[in-house]
């Protein structure tokens, strides 16, 4: 009921004709941003407690009551820090991006269709309608489709791909990834459609986001020409999908079943700005694409198996 709620106010302050600001706040849009981020998260914090505490009072128990009580506590200590870590990596990242607001221009006139995408892919993320990308993490298998469906965002025609985590032969994750190439070859990445999975039923759809949608932005997933330090947004829909990447190198090497690249490879660290101890260093080949995916967290490495056609 939070998130719905939290919608029915950002539609509403979209729909007003002004909305007032201070000096600070205008002139450092990134790190104000990050603050109206971090007081939710406290928000959400104090929320959770509130309802934990909540189903307490309703144990048979004094014993039950205290313990509910305890873990009600910790689990509020535990998202209060996770909100202190959420707000060092903001500020790293907006010394990375600067001060400015974030509001790409989207003009659908410059955006490729997608056959004209297919004729003249960029080379590190190919759009290619057809081809099928096969990846494994450990027991998972991940395949990731470039289908031939469309989908519509903001009057732009996306491309639609599908990706899907299977474990054991049953799904635990169902993803439309939409994604759209500028004519000047950058790929941005106008929204998703998750779907999470436990026993065959549908446990979440966290993440999910719509460019054009209660004040969510298309970011971008690829860039044309790729510089080392740029840092990017590839995702921009607060406190649900805020995906970001810093590019490492452009020379870099590495070999996986389904690709190599030998000081070719662009190396991105993608990071979250909701969950900072998360982070990947992804390895894209030149007329191939991702083949390469290392956790920081874990080192679990995800390697590309195969490519087709």
């Amino acid at each position: 009921m939070r998130t719905t709620t939290r919608g029915i106010l950002v539609a509403t302050c979209f729909g007003l004709g002004a909305v007032v600001t201070s000096p600070a706040e205008a002139a450092d849009a990134c790190k104000s941003t990050g603050k109206a981020v971090i007081d939710a998260c406290k928000d959400d914090a104090n929320a959770d407690r509130s309802i934990a505490l909540g189903y307490c009072f309703n144990l048979p128990t004094k014993e039950t009551k205290k313990a509910c009580r305890a873990a009600a506590k910790a689990s509020f200590a535990e998202a209060k820090e996770e909100c202190s870590d959420q707000l060092d990596g903001r500020k790293a990242f907006c010394e990375a991006v600067g001060k400015d607001p974030y509001d790409p221009q989207i003009n659908p006139a410059n955006f490729l269709s997608p056959a004209a995408t297919a004729a003249a892919p960029n080379p590190y993320f190919p759009l290619v309608v057809g081809t099928v990308r096969t990846y494994q993490k450990g027991t998972e298998t991940i395949v990731v489709t470039v289908t031939d469906k469309t989908k519509v965002i903001q009057g732009v025609t996306t491309i639609v791909v599908h990706d899907v985590v299977s474990e054991g032969g049953q799904p635990v994750e169902d993803t439309d990834d939409y994604y759209a190439q500028h004519t000047d070859g950058t790929v941005w990445y106008f929204g998703e459609l998750s779907r999470d999975f436990e026993d065959g039923d549908i446990v979440s759809i966290d993440g999910s986001f719509r460019a054009g949608v209660d004040g969510a932005k298309a970011g971008i997933i690829m860039l044309a020409a790729p510089a080392v330090g740029t840092v990017y947004r590839q995702e921009f829909a607060l406190d649900e999908a805020e995906d970001a990447a810093e590019v490492l190198s452009i020379t870099g090497t590495e070999t996986v079943p389904g690709g190599s690249c030998s000081g070719t490879c662009v190396v991105t660290r993608d990071f979250n700005l909701l969950d900072p101890g998360h982070e990947e260093t992804k390895y894209y080949a030149p007329g191939i694409g991702l083949i390469l995916e290392i956790s920081s967290e874990t080192g679990a490495r995800t390697e590309l198996q195969s490519v087709t056609p």
